[in-house]
């Protein structure tokens, strides 16, 4: 780099400075995420399978580059759409995404607001492309689904946002899904915050399911979810999928009545002993309202260190396993 103008110190000669910072970059990691995604071809599946609806014949920046820099951004924790601006002409920036210049805050903006329902399908597809990608590196011998929901709190009159009661707050209410073997999200789902966990979950998870026995024949799933999935139409998706699944039970005087002789054999087990820990497993077939016929349920009944009271758990299941590890698995 030359430098045209420099001024020295006063007190020392030998010490120059001047304005021109030249281009530097605290982001040089990303270079390696470049790498990374230079080898699976993300790129080009952006490229391939992303497009908007969008009236203008011309742009210089192009969806595909605006998604890229957006993800970019992120990555490396610049989160907000104003993080552009500064960015513009970041020399490690320009470098990932081939570009002289990155989209400004309004541009990145402009194109937040043409994305609609075409968008989301678009994401889908890009998810099994790089799931199929992934897996065709080393297919999985087991594939756990987690389902699961999430909060992200809202500020003003968002559309969809809504006070969710669980939580005590205003709220989307994500759906998401996971494996729970690797930790890759497999799929999520932005939901208004007034509904509830399950509500259309089974809807939400079917492609998911169809996707993977079409794919993966062979490969063992299996579901997990806490209480707020244990919904009807979830263990009929799974059965007729040949999911094994363990979906938590909210506790209610039914099951606890079922539970009884647990109960029983933890009191005998601490008749003489009322400190330590304790804990009892046990089964049986329960059939709530709403479900067509029972269903196997398994139940940890413990007392925890230095107290008198008991702590239940309660797992619906079509698994073989034994109450242990079924409670362990979930």
């Amino acid at each position: 780099m030359s430098i045209v103008n420099d001024t020295s110190f006063s007190f020392n000669k030998q010490f120059k400075y001047n304005f021109n910072g030249g281009e530097l970059s605290s982001d040089g990691g990303l270079f390696l995420l470049k790498e990374f995604a230079n080898r699976i071809g993300f790129e080009k599946v952006i490229r391939d399978n992303f497009q908007t609806n969008d009236p203008a014949v011309f742009r210089i920046h192009t969806d595909d580059k605006n998604l890229m820099q957006r993800i970019y951004q992120i990555l490396a924790g610049y989160f907000n759409d104003n993080d552009a601006d500064e960015l513009t002409t970041d020399p490690v920036f320009c470098a990932v995404l081939g570009k002289d210049a990155l989209a400004s805050q309004p541009t990145i903006s402009r194109f937040f607001n043409r994305l609609d329902e075409d968008s989301l399908l678009q994401f889908e597809k890009i998810f099994r492309i790089l799931r199929h990608k992934i897996y065709g590196i080393r297919p999985p011998e087991n594939i756990l689904l987690d389902l699961d929901s999430t909060l992200l709190k809202t500020y003003g009159h968002q559309e969809g946002e809504g006070f969710n009661y669980h939580y005590q707050s205003h709220e989307f209410h994500p759906l998401l899904c996971f494996d729970g073997l690797t930790g890759d999200l497999l799929k999520a789902e932005l939901r208004k915050g007034t509904k509830y966990c399950s509500s259309d979950a089974h809807l939400f998870l079917e492609p998911l399911l169809n996707e993977f026995l079409e794919q993966y024949p062979d490969v063992m799933i299996s579901l997990r979810g806490d209480s707020g999935f244990a919904a009807q139409e979830i263990y009929d998706l799974a059965e007729t999928h040949g999911c094994s699944y363990a979906i938590r039970l909210k506790m209610n005087s039914n099951l606890r009545s079922s539970a009884s002789y647990v109960e029983a054999d933890l009191d005998e087990l601490t008749k003489d002993n009322k400190v330590d820990y304790a804990v009892c497993y046990g089964e049986f077939m329960y059939k709530a309202s709403s479900w067509k016929y029972a269903r196997r349920v398994v139940c940890k009944v413990e007392k925890p260190t230095d107290q008198m009271t008991y702590m239940y758990t309660f797992i619906v299941t079509n698994m073989d396993l034994s109450p242990g590890d079924v409670i362990r698995f979930y």
